[in-house]
């Protein structure tokens, strides 16, 4: 099924080679390349009565990829982690066959001031033969990632491989993400520099493709063969996100993520009887829906 057949939800149109919508998974297409979930945060602002306080909950079967704009995290974890993930930064936790953690805004800004939160919060499958591995945290600090001016766009490498150059954050499967910002209106040129799925995902300011303006809030999703013309307004900033998609199926209910119905069954059970480990003095617990 090419793009042009796929219905929009949100619009009930198509504009040429892309499928228009808010986030993935949309309706009818329900990952690009690995990635499976993507959840926009803010921006919002935050203080006194309003933080953020997301308590012990599971994953299995894939990655998360926290990268953020503006504000802070704190992430714990059942490894033992305890990391700060500031803007422009990579958390990436490997769930494999299971782990639990927490979010929360630090404790040092929870001052009585308010700040702006500002973010994605990106899940990524991982390739079969890895669902079950066993789990692991990374967290890179923004000055790793690449970064380089191209065309009068600054681009910078988050994820994966594109542009001939690769971030060191340590991905599983392939793919890329690329954060791309212009000052003035420019052609953004894809074409042969990132391979497999393409979505584009408009943080600020619009973008034009097929002869249609796109406002900040949506994604596009194309493939790498059909991408047309890109486009990017003035003080624009995209994330470009995809790669290679899995031979395999995956299904995903809550924050479980397989091939292996079975699997996300038995973890489902598995969190319901607190068989997952549990972090240690955190007394949260979120139930299954």
């Amino acid at each position: 099924m090419s793009n042009t057949d796929l219905i929009i939800e949100e619009r009930s149109r198509d504009i040429g080679d892309f499928l228009v919508g808010r986030l993935i998974p949309f309706r009818k297409k329900r990952m690009v390349g690995p990635f499976i979930f993507i959840d926009h945060m803010g921006p919002s602002t935050m203080g006194p009565g309003r933080y953020l306080d997301i308590g012990q909950h599971p994953h299995i079967g894939l990655s998360t990829l926290t990268y953020l704009l503006e504000g802070e995290i704190d992430h714990r974890d059942t490894l033992g982690t305890n990391q700060r993930v500031q803007p422009g930064g990579v958390g990436w936790m490997t769930a494999g066959k299971g782990i639990v953690h927490t979010e929360r805004t630090p404790e040092d800004l929870r001052d009585g001031s308010e700040f702006t939160m500002h973010g994605y919060q990106i899940w990524v499958a991982l390739p079969k033969a890895q669902e079950q591995m066993e789990s692991q945290f990374s967290y890179t600090e923004p000055e790793a990632l690449p970064t380089w001016v191209q065309d009068g766009l600054k681009f910078k490498l988050v994820a994966g491989k594109g542009f001939g150059k690769e971030s060191p954050v340590p991905v599983f499967s392939h793919l890329f993400m690329v954060d791309v910002q212009s000052e003035q209106k420019s052609t953004l040129n894809i074409s042969g520099q990132l391979k497999g799925e393409i979505g584009i995902c408009i943080v600020e300011g619009y973008i034009e493709a097929c002869g249609e303006r796109v406002e900040k809030g949506n994604m596009l999703v194309s493939k790498e063969e059909d991408i047309c013309s890109i486009t990017m307004g003035e003080d624009t900033h995209v994330l470009l996100f995809g790669g290679e998609a899995f031979p395999e199926e995956r299904f995903i209910f809550w924050n479980f993520v397989s091939s292996d119905k079975d699997l996300i069954e038995q973890a489902k059970e598995d969190w319901k009887a607190k068989r997952f480990d549990l972090l240690e003095g955190d007394e949260s617990y979120i139930p299954l829906p």
